[in-house]
């Protein structure tokens, strides 16, 4: 049987909370005019950048809308340059006695209405340019594509929005969770205030995935709800992490710490520490070669060894070895460390 003096030493304290991974932007694409998809300019899955095109909806149609557009307004400057001139002329006429004046105000109408004509001509074109820059569907931000939900030929955007395919934005990435009023009140009694992002403090989040050991991934706190959900009694938090390798996806389930502060705690080794319906314990052997048990508070992992919180002085012998032949009483010839 071994034995071991508990370790005094300096420790980070953290919150230890589980949460999910979410995309910092999701977007899907739809086909915003009618026509046939001509196009994918992506494969499923692939990464894109900002701009890149992804769709080609059918561009005949539109560009020759376009064409008739830029005509009409030809037609009507053409029709409001004759208008200004006859008016103009008409004009110089009344001052002569040598023209009507009803002449004069049939040419002030006509141009006053080819005037309106090449307005409404000019918003016909812009809405031309419009429809036909929407035939191209590009991607809105660098992002990571979902499949495509249409494939080439079908027709898209008749009865409503045709939604041709999902984009993510995961770099970086959030991650969501649920922090208890009791641990909110220890944050906020550190910390004096709520995460935000215009908080300079930017407190750290540390990140473990599934299949990961520790929390290699590292970010900070943004973003706090503005109420606690009163069923639960917990506040929604975020954090956002970089992920410029893309391993982190959407949906994954994370273990989070938030480091807190620093301070000095006594350690013992994790197999020292035991459970029962009572809570946990260590075996400790006193003056006399004696075993006795030793209910104790336990804090976070640090390592292979936990913070006791309460229960021991840190001059006690704590059993690490050879627990399973002892028990509270029995004397015994420890083996120190």
């Amino acid at each position: 049987m071994t034995v071991a003096q508990p370790v005094n030493q300096m420790v980070t304290d953290y919150l230890e909370l589980t949460g999910n991974t979410q995309a910092i932007y999701t977007v899907q694409l739809v086909a915003r005019v009618v026509g046939y998809l001509d196009q994918v300019l992506f494969q499923d899955g692939q990464v894109v950048k900002k701009g890149q095109p992804l769709f080609v909806i059918q561009r005949n149609t539109y560009e020759e809308n376009l064409r008739q557009a830029e005509a009409a307004i030809a037609q009507f400057r053409a029709q409001l340059q004759f208008a200004e001139s006859q008016f103009v002329r008409f004009s110089n006429l009344i001052q002569h006695n040598a023209g009507t004046q009803s002449d004069l105000d049939n040419w002030r109408y006509q141009r006053d209405l080819a005037q309106a004509n090449l307005r409404s001509a000019e918003a016909q074109r812009d809405l031309a340019k419009l429809n036909l820059d929407y035939t191209l569907v590009a991607a809105p931000f660098d992002g990571r594509m979902d499949r495509r939900q249409v494939d080439p030929g079908n027709l898209v955007g008749s009865g409503g929005s045709t939604v041709l395919a999902s984009i993510n934005q995961i770099d970086p990435i959030y991650v969501y969770f649920n922090i208890s009023d009791s641990d909110l009140a220890h944050l906020r009694k550190l910390t004096r205030g709520i995460p935000g992002p215009s908080d300079s403090r930017k407190l750290t989040v540390q990140v473990g995935l599934p299949g990961e050991d520790g929390y290699p991934h590292e970010g900070h706190l943004d973003f706090a709800a503005i109420s606690l959900t009163a069923t639960t009694g917990t506040l929604l938090v975020r954090g956002i992490l970089p992920n410029r390798d893309g391993v982190i996806l959407p949906g994954l389930y994370a273990r989070l710490r938030v480091p807190l502060e620093r301070k000095k705690a006594l350690l013992v080794p994790e197999v020292a520490v035991g459970h029962d319906q009572q809570g946990a314990y260590v075996f400790v052997v006193n003056e006399k070669n004696v075993v006795e048990r030793r209910d104790v508070k336990t804090g976070s992992a640090v390592e292979a060894l936990r913070v006791i919180q309460g229960g021991l002085t840190g001059n006690e012998s704590v059993v690490v070895n050879g627990l399973l032949k002892i028990g509270p009483g029995r004397h015994v010839t420890p083996e120190r460390l």
